[in-house]
């Protein structure tokens, strides 16, 4: 079974990529060319795969948010907006809080997490008590979240003059790598004398990563070897089973959301730390919960396979974005390539019936 969705994940790839070529071939591109200019805009240098593994670093993290809540019968479709509200409280923790380095830090990404936590668990709550369905809820959060950002934002000790962006946290709330050691002169003289580093550490790299990694595999283990996540997985399989079991499925339902969420406000709340706040919070969507939920269904909700998915979707978009700046052609068609991925993973049956008939076909057997 594993097997199979592996190469109906691989299968989907080469579909959304031939597909792809096709629309570039049709709007006059050289597909071969674009997608040639892909490639080097994602390993062409150490710059380029360092800027990779940043903006893929979020996708993962909120993908393993969607994937957790897939796992334990429920569809987080509210991860943006927990996102949001993770980003939200770290930045204000980094900015208002005066605390030593690593700590104001730790501090903020906890208060983050907690925020988003109790965020979700609204939805968890109402499915629970009331049985409202945490799609039209979580939808709903989604712009309260957005909206509640926006409102905070116009707090004059909280908001840059003359700017939609919150003001930058404070310097020791940062997760950067060697951040301070790059601008100093022995960094910069180490770093003149080894340019891959150099080019490596250009971007706002920092431990988000690392964390994301770690997380999958904690989310995984969780589910996996857990009592917790027996009960959670036994929760989404069959509530009435479960209830039979002696197990109490209001309560799971909750812990399940406010799980998701914590994860999900980790991912703002590190992007905050480690990338955005060169600028601020913005008064906008970024779409980083909405592609999470792309990156799980491309990793079979499995934790750990969202560390791949997130990198393949982040590779594609970054380098993507290269093809307008290169060759005229439209950004667009990552997407349309992503969608089409996308696609062909929802739809494991035509997987299954294109098997057959090959395999049919190679047996010799007669096709009806």
């Amino acid at each position: 079974m594993r097997q199979n969705r592996v190469l109906i994940t691989l299968f989907s790839i080469v579909m959304g990529l031939f597909l792809g070529g096709i629309v570039l071939f049709i709007a006059g591109f050289n597909p071969f060319q674009a997608y040639g200019i892909m490639l080097v805009g994602i390993f062409g240098n150490a710059r380029y795969i360092s800027w990779t593994i940043v903006r893929s670093t979020p996708i993962i993290i909120t993908g393993i948010s969607v994937a957790f809540a897939f796992k334990t019968g429920l569809f987080n479709i509210g991860a943006e907006g927990q996102f949001i509200i993770g980003s939200l409280f770290a930045t204000m923790t980094g900015y208002f809080f005066n605390l030593p380095p690593v700590l104001h830090a730790i501090v903020a990404l906890l208060i983050g997490c907690i925020a988003a936590a109790i965020w979700a668990g609204i939805t968890g709550l109402l499915k629970a008590k009331f049985g409202v369905n945490e799609v039209i809820s979580s939808i709903m959060l989604n712009w309260i979240a957005l909206y509640l950002n926006n409102f905070i934002l116009t707090i004059p000790s909280f908001r840059r003059p003359n700017s939609d962006a919150s003001y930058k946290i404070q310097e020791a709330a940062k997760i950067n790598i060697l951040d301070n050691w790059k601008v100093s002169d022995a960094g910069k003289a180490f770093l003149n004398d080894h340019t891959l580093l150099r080019d490596f550490l250009n971007p706002p790299v920092n431990f988000g990563f690392l964390i994301a990694i770690l997380t999958a595999f904690f989310i995984w283990h969780i589910l996996k070897n857990t009592t917790l996540g027996y009960q959670l997985k036994a929760v989404g399989f069959n509530r009435d089973a479960a209830e039979y079991g002696g197990i109490n499925i209001k309560k799971n339902i909750i812990v399940s959301m406010m799980i998701a969420g914590a994860i999900s406000g980790m991912a703002g709340a590190l992007q905050v730390l480690g990338v955005s706040h060169q600028v601020g919070i913005l008064a906008a969507m970024e779409g980083y919960g909405f592609d999470g939920m792309a990156v799980s269904l491309i990793a079979a909700n499995h934790p750990l396979g969202t560390i791949p998915a997130g990198l393949l979707f982040g590779g594609l978009k970054y380098g993507g974005s290269k093809l307008n700046s290169t060759i005229g052609a439209p950004s667009e068609i990552i997407s349309i390539t992503i969608g089409v991925i996308i696609f062909f993973v929802a739809m494991p049956k035509l997987f299954d019936i294109v098997m057959d008939l090959f395999f049919k076909k190679k047996r010799g057997d007669k096709v009806e």
